[in-house]
């Protein structure tokens, strides 16, 4: 005897609603301008630096969380910037033309 089974016993009249599913959409600010992705080294190690988001500080920093969470890597947001640690400038170019932002590569 399975869960549903178990619950029509429990409750015989009640019927299961069956609600549409809805679309996921991100409440981040999509702009126009590119956000620039560049790449640098500081004291030996690389990194990677998000800039140029025009909108909200914290959808910013959702995005960085997001981008954190996904490489499964360090980083930290200051001065409106996102720092990512390591090289990792085309998987994140990838991950945010998914989310329908513009890209701009900087450097190297």
């Amino acid at each position: 005897m399975d869960l549903k089974d178990q619950l029509k016993n429990l409750f015989p009249d009640h019927e299961p609603e069956n609600p549409e599913i809805p679309e996921v959409t991100s409440d981040i600010w999509l702009q126009d301008d590119p956000i620039i992705c560049k790449y640098e080294k500081r004291k030996g190690k690389p990194i990677t630096i998000l800039e140029g988001y025009t909108g909200a500080t914290e959808d910013f920093k959702l995005l960085a969380k997001e981008l954190k969470t996904t490489l499964s890597v360090g980083g930290s947001f200051k001065d409106d910037k996102i720092i990512i640690q390591g090289d990792y400038r085309d998987k994140i170019m990838q991950l945010l033309k998914e989310k329908g932002f513009a890209v701009k590569r900087v450097g190297g």
